[in-house]
């Protein structure tokens, strides 16, 4: 028996006849006489009760004298109510209705009681929620992978009050209960899910935005023309999800939308056949309240989907000229639309996946990043350099680590996909870190004796037994207990304890090409300010910079180890610290955030020093994908004990870094030249 099913069972049915009205009101008045006036009569229900069959009546005499052990006025309002729930409920939900109010009785009291009773219609829709609602936290598995199946780029599920989408993630409603039936509530989600697949697979946001400008009821009625158009195309390609839809189509369309629907059903209807069938519909057509039609929201769709565009041209043209160059000019077909989409021109798996998600949210390939020609955004010797990384296969000889990267794309890591090294900064001029001291002198003057009142913290321990003060406190205390017949106590004096810092901290440096020039003396300038400072503090730190060129070459360089004291071989390494290659910031923060998780402290800082957000050749780690992989690298440092904290000097930083640190775990510095006393301050305030 399904669980709605529960609901209406009924008891076995008696055999003896209906009670008449007489003897109803004569067993009432025993049961709730206690409420009963000269103006409150149980007539009234006995009347009510008597036209019922004897089981109900039964029911309700029997219930009514349980409850009325507790209160009799609210058997009385049972009593005028049972009828009705029990044809709602069923007998068994009307018992659990009578027994909820109970409890609320129990605990509130009778007025409250009393308000759960009368709301009937409530527990109705509680109890119908529970017996076949469906929530999207129970099908989400199962809709993810059903719409994972489907043709197109990979989207993400998310619950929302109603269903849409913004052409990257699918919304759907958190409960469903519009049915009687578990499995048609089902349905809904899986027709509501795969309407918004449909959008997004066959153009209903290709049109801009001022095509879709509008009144609410306009874009409402256009909701529903999609669906129309969307719905002949699942009929060719997914007929069993097409009778679904059919199925739930109640009620039927009127009259008024027949053309629309004839012309919708053509092979080649597009969003601009909706809207032209829009402008043609009478003032008087209104949609009809199918369950699975969500709404439209153009606005938020396009901003999504021009964002994925720019980005997705970026990539196609990228990856074109890493194509062009492994293969060469020779046997290199002719790139146009139609040969990379078709497949004749045999492109990578990278270029297909770009090019359909381009045809998916424009229609057709824009000609302007078809060429593999012109301004790359990478130079020629780092192509050069990243094909030589690719062809080797890394990791094999000594000291090479392998670590895992996250692909959000696919939801969890690709294993051993990096190669990292570990290796020492070159010395450079012991000049550099001269002229920054002398240049710097004032500064680092203040910053050490900063950094000395961090040193320590001292604290005024009370009721000690010895002490530098009488703790006047337990002082009063120990002659209120001399005068009652005790004993002087001892402990009557305060002494103040040094607290000691417990901390080490890493620092993690950008050595990326983008760091080329003065930006990367003011990063070298702010490591030597940083480590005069430190050293008068005492706190254990490292510092290591990071590098790479594709995911076969990741580095990170060591110029300071946390075992190694501060001197002439690490202020040559700071000189020697240069700007590199790319930014690929995973695997450096995996691999430093180990370091710093093995350290004994109480507080582990990891702390980066960048110009930009994560960036590598050629693979997609520019963007999205390198972006997530950070932020997850920092996730799985703060589960080890690690506190990550950047300090950048991108300006458009709150555009990303936020995601990755945390709101509050990073600050941009607008001014490069103020890098390096900003530095000593800021890890100043950290750990104050």
């Amino acid at each position: 028996m399904s669980s709605s099913a529960r609901y209406f069972e009924s008891p076995v049915g008696s055999a003896e006849p209906p009670l008449g009205a007489a003897e109803l009101e004569r067993r009432l008045d025993e049961l709730v006489g206690a409420v009963l006036s000269s103006r409150r009569t149980a007539a009234g229900l006995a009347r009510g009760l008597a036209e019922q069959a004897r089981p109900l009546q039964d029911f309700v005499l029997r219930w009514a004298g349980v409850a009325a052990k507790s209160s009799p006025e609210l058997a009385y309002q049972f009593a005028g109510l049972a009828a009705r729930a029990v044809g709602e409920l069923g007998y068994a939900g009307a018992e659990r209705w009578l027994l909820a109010a109970m409890d609320v009785y129990d605990r509130e009291g009778l007025y409250r009681a009393s308000a759960e009773l009368k709301d009937l219609a409530a527990f109705v829709e509680r109890a119908r929620e529970g017996a076949w609602g469906v929530s999207f936290a129970e099908v989400a598995g199962v809709l993810e992978t059903f719409v994972a199946g489907l043709a197109g780029r990979r989207l993400k599920l998310a619950p929302a009050e109603t269903a849409w989408t913004d052409s990257a993630t699918l919304f759907l409603p958190q409960r469903i209960t519009l049915f009687a039936s578990r499995a048609e509530n089902f349905r809904v989600y899986k027709v509501s899910a795969a309407l918004l697949w449909a959008q997004t697979r066959f153009g209903s946001f290709a049109l801009a935005l001022a095509d879709y400008s509008g009144t609410p009821r306009e874009l409402e009625l256009l909701n529903l023309l999609e669906a129309l158009r969307l719905a002949a195309r699942l009929e060719h390609e997914l007929p069993g999800l097409h009778r679904d839809l059919e199925a739930l189509s109640r009620p039927a369309l009127g009259a008024e939308f027949g053309p629309a629907r004839e012309r919708l059903r053509a092979p080649g209807a597009s969003a601009a056949d909706s809207l032209a069938a829009l402008r043609r519909l009478p003032a008087s057509a209104r949609a009809p309240d199918w369950p699975f039609l969500g709404t439209l929201d153009p606005a938020r769709a396009l901003a999504v989907r021009d964002e994925r565009v720019a980005r997705d041209k970026q990539a196609l043209r990228a990856a074109l000229q890493h194509w062009s160059d492994e293969r060469g000019d020779e046997g290199l077909p002719p790139l146009d639309g139609e040969s990379l989409a078709s497949g004749a021109a045999a492109p990578p798996e990278d270029v297909q996946r770009l090019v359909q998600s381009l045809r998916q949210d424009l229609g057709e390939l824009p000609a302007d990043c078809l060429l593999p020609a012109g301004e790359s955004p990478y130079p020629a010797h780092a192509r050069e350099a990243a094909a030589a990384a690719d062809r080797a296969d890394g990791g094999e000889e000594a000291g090479a680590l392998r670590y895992d990267e996250w692909d959000h794309r696919r939801g969890h890591y690709r294993r051993h996909w990096c190669v990292l090294r570990e290796r020492d900064v070159q010395p450079g001029d012991p000049a550099f870190v001269e002229a920054a001291l002398e240049r710097f002198r004032p500064q680092i003057r203040q910053l050490r004796r900063t950094f000395e009142a961090l040193r320590g913290e001292d604290r005024r321990l009370r009721g000690e037994p010895f002490g530098e003060d009488v703790d006047l406190d337990a002082l009063v205390r120990a002659r209120a207990e001399l005068a009652a017949g005790g004993e002087l106590g001892e402990r009557l004096f305060v002494r103040r304890a040094r607290r000691e810092r417990d901390m080490v901290a890493l620092f993690m440096v950008d050595m990326s090409g983008s760091t080329k020039g003065w930006i990367n003396d003011c990063e070298r300038h702010a490591l030597v300010l940083l480590c005069e400072a430190l050293e008068a503090l005492g706190d254990r730190y490292a510092i290591y910079g990071f590098s790479g060129l594709t995911r076969k070459r990741c580095e990170v360089y060591r110029v300071k180890r946390f075992d190694e004291p501060y001197g002439l071989a690490v202020r040559e390494r700071i000189a020697g610290i240069q700007a590199l290659d790319y930014t690929r910031m995973g695997a450096a923060i995996r691999h430093l955030s180990g370091i710093l998780a093995r350290q004994p402290a109480r507080t582990r800082l990891l702390l980066t020093l960048s110009d930009g957000k994560p960036d590598d050749f050629s693979d997609g780690y520019r963007g999205e994908y390198g972006i997530e992989d950070t932020r997850q690298a920092l996730i799985e440092a703060r589960r080890s004990g690690v506190h990550p904290f950047c300090i950048t000097i991108d300006r458009a930083a709150s555009g990303y870094l936020p995601h990755m640190y945390g709101a509050v775990n990073y600050t941009v510095v607008a001014d490069v030249a103020r890098l390096p006393t900003k530095l000593a301050e800021l890890y100043r305030r950290l750990t104050a």
